[in-house]
């Protein structure tokens, strides 16, 4: 018996398969029993493992892909109305559906989603809290916005009713989900292209926290901007997290090497287990200490979730260390927010060593609307570097630049370099990189090429 209805479909066709969730979900469906067929306009492994375990995926996208039989067709966000499938399939009269309606139907058939939202560092906790879960053997289902170190996959999928996966809030997607756990990591600033201010930021948290399970549980960093508007009211148990004033707090931290922090973990006055973490800053012992509350509200043992946190392995492009290069230490990081870059430097300045960051910039969008909060991002870094603006969804802007943002930060009195593309930014790190530096390639496009580049030499 299916534990998953859609709404009476059996032949689910996926345009766009190839994405980091769609390739998850519609192995997840596959597993349950449903026809699965998809297609991708470039073949990669993602696709080539899809064909391995039977679904039928074909290249590249084509209107004739989409066949009579098909019940239903999944689009991403990425798919506007002008895509081939998309029309052939609306022509047909074969229901179409988003990604994020189609994950929430899937979830109904879970008893346990666990969801992992919040502005900043969410693909890394959804991590961690499914390698607690997968350690305590509950054996979930696992969606995540990246690879795993782990498996080196973006999902799991699992025969248990465990569902652990990332929840965003862009587009508000989230919001058609009813989780029995949500984890609200933070709220700041973000996205304003598609929320325009704070305040709209706030509302969607608050929206998704009133579609928790009134039997379930919100954990929420006690501090998070928007906390008392998000809380009111809900009919769910709440656990606050936090430096301070908080459930579950962190006591004697101290930092290695790395920068990476060992710290007791308390709930109230009570210990509950002593943490080294294998990921750094201060911003990760946070995420960690969200997991292990979600992980007390699903039963898992104090001990087996602070073992597990331990020994995590976490995900790639965050503070991954990739390599030498002169005696040089290059990492990579997937920040490209203000409070991300801010947090990530922090976390690099515990080594004590001379920090080279290479950023890149995601969108034009974000770039303009947090023009002078970048200003204040790079103070932990030696020397703060600068790749053209990576344009992701958008079209080219002439009237924003990372020339400019550069330009703003030396003003304030940091130390810039502006680079018009990867080449001449390898020929610059190639001659100047020194013996125990740290080279951060940082941003959310493919400014992790420059490193390596170098690592290739």
């Amino acid at each position: 018996m299916r534990k998953i209805n859609l709404e009476g479909a059996k032949n689910v066709h996926f345009i766009g398969i190839g994405g980091i969730s769609m390739s998850g979900l519609s192995e997840v469906l596959k597993r349950d029993g449903y026809n699965i067929t998809g297609s991708d306009d470039v073949e990669t492994n993602i696709t080539r493992h899809l064909q391995s375990i039977g679904i039928d995926v074909k290249i590249p996208n084509a209107a004739a892909n989409i066949t009579p039989d098909m019940d239903l067709a999944v689009y991403t966000a990425a798919v506007r109305e002008n895509n081939p499938e998309y029309q052939a399939a609306a022509q047909t009269g074969i229901p179409l559906m988003d990604r994020a309606k189609l994950l929430g139907l899937i979830l109904m058939g879970y008893k346990f989603p666990i969801c992992i939202a919040g502005t900043h560092g969410k693909t890394t906790t959804t991590s961690m809290m499914a390698e607690i879960a997968t350690h305590a053997g509950l054996d979930p289902t696992i969606s995540v916005g990246g690879h795993m170190k782990l498996d080196g996959k973006n999902y799991r999928v699992g025969e248990s009713p465990y569902f652990v996966m990332e929840a965003c809030e862009y587009n508000n997607s989230y919001h058609h989900w009813h989780p029995h756990v949500a984890v609200i990591l933070n709220i700041d600033a973000d996205h304003l292209d598609f929320f325009g201010d704070m305040g709209g930021v706030i509302d969607s948290f608050k929206k998704f926290a009133q579609n928790i399970r009134p039997e379930g549980t919100l954990v929420i960093q006690a501090d998070t901007p928007g906390f008392k508007e998000v809380t009111e009211g809900l009919p769910c148990n709440i656990i606050t997290f936090g430096m301070e004033n908080a459930r579950y707090y962190p006591a004697n931290i101290t930092y290695d090497s790395l920068g990476r922090p060992e710290f007791d973990i308390m709930d109230g006055g009570n210990f509950m287990g002593r943490v080294l973490l294998p990921l750094p800053g201060q911003y990760n012992m946070l995420n960690a200490l969200a997991c292990f509350a979600a992980a007390a509200s699903l039963g898992i043992s104090p001990e087996s979730a602070v073992k597990s946190l331990c020994g995590l392995q976490g995900i790639q492009r965050r503070f991954q260390l990739k390599g030498s290069y002169n005696g040089a230490d290059i990492i990579d990081d997937y920040a490209h927010h203000p409070t991300e870059i801010k947090a990530c430097l922090h976390a690099a300045k515990q080594t004590g060593r001379r920090i080279l960051c290479l950023f890149q910039p995601h969108t034009y969008t974000r770039t303009r609307n947090h023009f002078e909060d970048f200003a204040n991002s790079f103070q932990d870094a030696s020397l703060a570097m600068f790749l053209p603006i990576y344009a992701a969804r958008e079209p080219f802007d002439p009237t924003i630049s990372s020339l400019m943002l550069a330009e703003n930060i030396e003003a304030k009195g940091k130390n810039t370099i502006h680079f018009n593309d990867f080449a001449e930014a390898r020929d610059f790190l190639a001659k100047n990189l020194q013996p125990n530096d740290l080279l951060i390639t940082m941003g959310a496009g493919d400014v992790f090429k420059v490193g390596e580049s170098l690592l290739s030499t």
